[in-house]
């Protein structure tokens, strides 16, 4: 999976913790999607789209798909970068895509891609659209 043309890419760094490997000492997983939404909503935030000021404006975002493809293995101390990008924006749901890779010493494995899907919902948990304000904002990070 790759970002399409001129889109808007974060890239968000972190190092794959102790707590989140398994007994193989591979990075578990379900781990993953937690990576996911910290590069997702670091990009969100950079640009001025804080999840917290769109649940007070009553609209909610869950993830309600979600695609994992693991390619090579994770481990203790990596550091890992993980880039972000949005893929779609629609009045009731948006996509995300992501890319994780270990970068150390000027090597870069991919290790991970990924994609999420968000829908629109308002405060009952009800299918919503996104008012016209936020769906721009959202359309003008994806290429």
């Amino acid at each position: 999976m790759k970002p399409r043309e001129g889109a808007t890419i974060h890239s968000s760094s972190l190092r794959v913790r102790y707590s989140e490997t398994d007994s193989m000492g591979v990075a578990y997983y379900a781990n993953y999607l937690i990576w996911f939404e910290v590069a997702r909503t670091d990009l969100l935030r950079g640009h001025g789209l804080r999840y917290r000021d769109l649940e007070a404006r009553g609209h909610l975002l869950p993830v309600c798909e979600v695609q994992l493809r693991l390619i090579a293995p994770a481990r203790y101390d990596d550091p890992l970068r993980v880039d972000c990008w949005l893929d779609e924006a629609r009045s009731r749901r948006i996509s995300f895509g992501y890319r994780v890779s270990r970068v150390e010493d000027g090597d870069e494995q991919l290790l991970a891609e990924g994609a999420t899907s968000l829908m629109a919902v308002d405060t009952r948990m009800r299918p919503s659209r996104l008012p016209g304000d936020l769906l721009e904002r959202f359309k003008s990070l994806v290429a």
